[in-house]
């Protein structure tokens, strides 16, 4: 893909031959006995034969909950505790669980539903970083609607999509936040809904937030709202980071005004639909491998990814995929 060339859609994720030591286990998995017993409780939890949610009505874990439920998904609780104990995972496991039903992240959250927030390209999900983690963008000047619950939605919904655009051993994101041409802060109350959704609802899915053009006004709030931000998440703040000279992100992965090569127009009909269709299709994927080997509670995202962006890599030996959707620049 030539530099001169604009972007109209996003990006697919790194192919599994640019895996680093695509065969290891990523060191995340490799658990002391003091630590795997504490996996292993939490598994039997939620295993057992009579196992429902606590306290909600109809409590049988869906198909999408024990989806959701993976290894890797209880070892991101365990950490949220500091591995105090399986019985403090478990209860922050159950929390979210109800708080995925009640707030609707499988039948409210949905693509239509979310879709009048997304028009001018305020959020969107574009490359990745040098860790291969999706970055994901926030463009607070395309603000595009007053404040409501739905822009919190929209949140929700490039989270989850996000994840299905981790590939193996990718478990968080690069989250870009650009406040340049006068970009309007959110409220006190909603910068804190979001940040009690992200603490709470997906902890262990930050890996990095990086923010430019940070006006003073805008530098006050922020100062306002890191109190409420976990100690854990503030160090992985960066202010005016150079992207690609600190090794954060290669150029060809990341947008020109960031400093990188790629040219990226946000056209709402383009991107929409093969940023849904791409996570679509690799979400089908990976529940077809996940059905495959039981569909259980438990299981390890590190094996279906691999086993899908293996079967991926070899088919594309073969049968070349399309790039994405890219328009010549014309010379003046």
């Amino acid at each position: 893909m030539s530099i001169s060339e604009t972007i109209y859609e996003p990006l697919s994720p790194p192919g599994i031959s640019n895996l680093e030591a695509s065969e290891k286990e990523p060191a995340g998995l490799q658990l002391s006995d003091d630590k795997k017993r504490m996996a292993d409780e939490i598994l039997a939890h939620f295993t057992k034969e009579d196992y429902t949610i606590p306290g909600i009505e109809n409590g049988e874990l869906s198909e999408d909950e024990k989806f959701w439920l993976s290894h890797e998904c209880m070892l991101r609780f365990l950490r949220a505790v500091k591995w105090s104990s399986a019985p403090a995972a478990i209860k922050r496991l159950e929390e979210t669980l109800i708080w995925r039903r009640e707030y609707g992240v499988y039948d409210v959250i949905t693509t239509s539903h979310v879709e009048p927030e997304a028009l001018t390209g305020k959020m969107m999900l574009f490359g990745y970083d040098a860790d291969r983690r999706p970055a994901m963008y926030l463009r607070p000047s395309r603000q595009n609607t007053a404040e409501s619950i739905r822009q919190v939605h929209l949140v929700v919904w490039y989270l989850e999509r996000a994840a299905e655009l981790m590939g193996p051993g990718v478990e968080t994101i690069a989250l870009m936040v650009d406040y340049a041409d006068k970009a309007k802060n959110p409220s006190f109350s909603q910068a804190r809904a979001v940040l009690n959704i992200l603490q709470t609802h997906y902890p262990e899915r930050l890996g990095r937030a990086l923010i430019v053009n940070l006006p003073f006004l805008l530098s006050a709030f922020f100062k306002m709202i890191t109190p409420f931000v976990d100690p854990v998440t503030r160090p992985k703040m960066r202010f005016n980071p150079e992207c690609v000279r600190e090794g954060l992100f290669t150029p060809e992965q990341l947008l020109k005004e960031w400093g990188g090569e790629l040219l990226f127009e946000y056209d709402h009909e383009r991107y929409w639909k093969a940023l849904v269709q791409m996570c679509e299709e690799r979400r089908a994927r990976l529940m077809d491998e996940w059905r495959k080997r039981g569909a259980n509670v438990g299981t390890r995202e590190w094996d279906i990814k691999m086993a899908v962006e293996g079967a991926g890599a070899q088919n594309a030996e073969t049968d070349p995929q399309p790039e994405a959707e890219v328009e010549e620049t014309k010379s003046a």
